[in-house]
C-alpha cells in the first residue's frame, strides 16, 4: 500500500557543497538512512519536483530519479569496483555481439545497427569486441575488457548508477555509453538493444502486455538518460 504524502512543503537546501532534498525543512534519507545529499544542483531540484508531484499518496515507481540517487549513495558509493566489474559482466556478454545465423534479413538488421556501435567503441576506447553468430558463448579479448574498464574508472557513483540501470535493462554496456555520452538518443538506444524483439513482432504482430512492457522500459530509459544528463549541468 503506497504511503500518504506526510509534508507539505519541498526545498532543497545547501550543506557543505552538498545539495539535500527538504521535506517540511527536514532532510530526505535513503533507504539506508543516509541523509540524501548530492553534488549536483541540477538533478537535486529534479529530485525535489519528483517529490513535489506526488499527490495524496507517494507512489515510489514514479521517482525513478529519486530511486538512482538513493542507488548511487546507498550501494555504488561504498564499493564503486564492484559495479564497474559488473558492468564488464554486460561487455562480456554483449546483445550487439551476438548475431544470428538466419534468417538472412534479421543478420542484416543487426549487422547495420550494431557495426556502428562497434566502430564507435573502437574509435572512442580502442575496444575491439568479437562477434559471432549462434547461441555459443564469445570470450572477449582481454585488452579490451581492461579498455573498458579504464574507460569506467574515471566515473564516480551516480554515473555508475545510471550506466548499471542502463546496461541491465538494454542488456549492452556498449549502448548505454553510447547513451551516455550523447551519441544515441533514448528511443534509438532502446531500438538498438531490441532488434531481435522487433523483428520478431514485425514478423508476428505485437503482443499487446509486450507493448506495455516495452513502452514502460522506454519511459525508464528516458529517465534514467535524463538522470545522467543533470549529472552535467
Amino acid at each position: 500500500m503506497a504511503p500518504n504524502r506526510f509534508y507539505k512543503e519541498v526545498s532543497v537546501g545547501d550543506a557543505g557543497g552538498l545539495h539535500r532534498i527538504l521535506l517540511d525543512g527536514k532532510p530526505v534519507k535513503t533507504p539506508s538512512r543516509a541523509i540524501l545529499a548530492l553534488p549536483f544542483s541540477a538533478l537535486a531540484h529534479a529530485i525535489a519536483e519528483e517529490w513535489r508531484a506526488q499527490e495524496a499518496t507517494i507512489k515510489p515507481q514514479s521517482m525513478l530519479l529519486t530511486k538512482l540517487a538513493n542507488t548511487a549513495i546507498d550501494r555504488v558509493a561504498s564499493n564503486p569496483a564492484s559495479v564497474r566489474e559488473q558492468l564488464l559482466g554486460f561487455a562480456k556478454s554483449d546483445v550487439v555481439c551476438y548475431r544470428a545465423e538466419s534468417p538472412a534479413d534479421l543478420l542484416q538488421r543487426q549487422v547495420y545497427t550494431w557495426d556502428p556501435l562497434l566502430a564507435w567503441a573502437r574509435q572512442r576506447f580502442g575496444v575491439s569486441l568479437r562477434t559471432a553468430s549462434g547461441f555459443s558463448f564469445i570470450e572477449q579479448d582481454e585488452a579490451s575488457i581492461r579498455a573498458l574498464a579504464d574507460a569506467l574508472e574515471g566515473h564516480e557513483a551516480f554515473v555508475l548508477a545510471g550506466l548499471y540501470s542502463a546496461a541491465a535493462l538494454l542488456g549492452s554496456l556498449v549502448i548505454s555509453l553510447a547513451l551516455f555520452e550523447r551519441t544515441l538518443s533514448p528511443e534509438d538506444a532502446y531500438a538498438a538493444a531490441s532488434v531481435d524483439k522487433i523483428y520478431q513482432a514485425e514478423r508476428w504482430g505485437w503482443d499487446p502486455l509486450e507493448i506495455a512492457k516495452a513502452d514502460a522500459e522506454r519511459a525508464e530509459l528516458n529517465q534514467i538518460s535524463r538522470f545522467l544528463d543533470l549529472l552535467r549541468k
